[in-house]
């Protein structure tokens, strides 16, 4: 996941307003969002490589998801997927928000470079082993790519503004959620961030909506919770053509109580 944009507790009708886009290898084998056949209660993409995922949500109201943070200086390869750091978040309907992130506190610089939102509807939480701050996300509109929450990176500015402009709608469209997340225009160069990949790579990058072939945005997840607790969950996929996209739409009522 490279691009999340979303709004917390700052829509009189929705308590989170979420979009990302999925970067990844195209040759990587990943699962559509579902519910999975291991563990009915979650509602998730499925990375196949290392059985974790990039984002999901829960049939009682828990949410989580997963950037990295772009440091091409850390060489070797990790021993854990950072995905599978949302799906311990997920699978454990008995684990609080606060349990994980005493888990992360503990674990979490064994991992490569991320950047984690975890927890509810209502209590949602921030983690980094970066630097940077960890804790509580503030009510307003966040955006988060792969460097600290609400750096203005060209495309985390330009998709939070399009975010902005939805949520002062009194009724939220999810394609309106979508069309933000879909511009494939590069920014300037002069605009870019040095992460230490070089021009060509931070150029190829730099849009809202990769589509180079090799690697690029797969999928785009749209995040609806009300203030009800009615989740409405959309993805598009981008696997077989970037134009002619596949749309899956789950919606149900969290079981329990979001706070």
């Amino acid at each position: 996941m490279c691009l999340i944009v979303f709004a917390y507790n700052c829509h009189p009708d929705y308590q989170l307003i979420l979009g990302a886009n999925r970067d990844e290898y195209r040759d990587r084998p990943t699962d559509p969002a579902g519910f999975w056949c291991d563990a009915p209660h979650i509602l998730a993409g499925r990375d196949r490589v290392a059985g974790g995922t990039w984002l999901g949500v829960t049939t009682n109201g828990k949410v989580a998801a997963v950037t990295n943070y772009r440091a091409p200086q850390e060489q070797g390869a990790a021993s854990t997927s950072r995905g599978r750091l949302v799906l311990a978040y997920l699978q454990n309907p008995l684990m609080t928000p606060g349990d994980f992130q005493s888990l992360l506190n503990h674990d979490g610089a064994r991992y490569k470079g991320l950047n984690l939102l975890y927890g509810t509807a209502t209590e949602l939480n921030y983690f980094t082993n970066r630097g940077g701050f960890s804790g509580p996300v503030t009510p307003g509109i966040h955006g988060l790519s792969n460097h600290l929450l609400d750096t203005r990176w060209p495309k985390v500015a330009a998709a939070t503004s399009r975010l902005k402009a939805v949520v002062q709608e009194a009724q939220v469209d999810p394609e309106q959620v979508f069309a933000a997340l879909s511009d494939p225009t590069p920014f300037a160069d002069d605009m870019l961030p040095d992460t230490g990949v070089g021009p060509d790579r931070e150029r190829l990058l730099s849009p809202i909506f990769i589509g180079n072939e090799n690697y690029g945005t797969r999928s785009t997840t749209v995040l609806l919770i009300n203030r009800s607790g009615l989740v409405t969950f959309l993805e598009r996929t981008f696997d077989r053509s970037p134009n002619s996209p596949t749309l899956l739409r789950y919606s149900f009522q969290v079981r329990l109580p979001i706070s």
